[in-house]
């Protein structure tokens, strides 16, 4: 728990503000690929099915929300380390997984937007959201009431 604590201590002192972007990207990224799963929701299956022996179906609709919810709270820095390491299984497995199947750089692959999502994921469950981000405003206001003024 200390070594948690001091890594987000230290992720307060040393975000750049620049992070944003690339924060607001993953998160765009995320929510697109979300949607675009739920419009295509044929071909996720025959994706999956060649690795899944279970129901495929569901696991698609959990794929689909999890990445537009996840991209969403990302995009607005709330709660961007626990949706950053919910999004980690899914993209593994994207990267492993379904790009194996479809030959690594063939021209229409989308590994390396895959393996882009992964590192970014990566980084920003370490480095959390920042400080322009919702998780910065509520925890800086936490004692205060709707006036602004602090609570006894």
């Amino acid at each position: 728990m200390a070594t948690l604590r001091s890594i987000h201590q230290w992720s307060i002192a040393h975000h750049p503000r620049w992070l944003i972007f690339p924060r607001i990207i993953l998160g765009g990224l995320l929510c697109i690929k979300g949607i675009a799963f739920m419009s295509n929701a044929t071909l996720v299956e025959n994706l999956l099915s060649g690795y899944w022996a279970g129901d495929t179906h569901a696991l698609e609709i959990i794929i689909s929300w999890a990445n537009m919810l996840g991209g969403f709270l990302i995009i607005i820095g709330l709660q961007t380390r626990i949706m950053c390491l919910i999004q980690l299984p899914i993209l593994i497995g994207a990267v492993v997984f379904i790009n194996a199947q479809k030959g690594g750089f063939v021209p229409q692959s989308e590994l390396g937007l895959a393996i882009l999502a992964l590192l970014l994921t990566i980084l920003f469950l370490i480095e959390g959201s920042g400080p322009l981000s919702l998780d910065a405003y509520f925890s800086h206001n936490k004692d205060r009431d709707s006036q602004g003024r602090n609570l006894p």
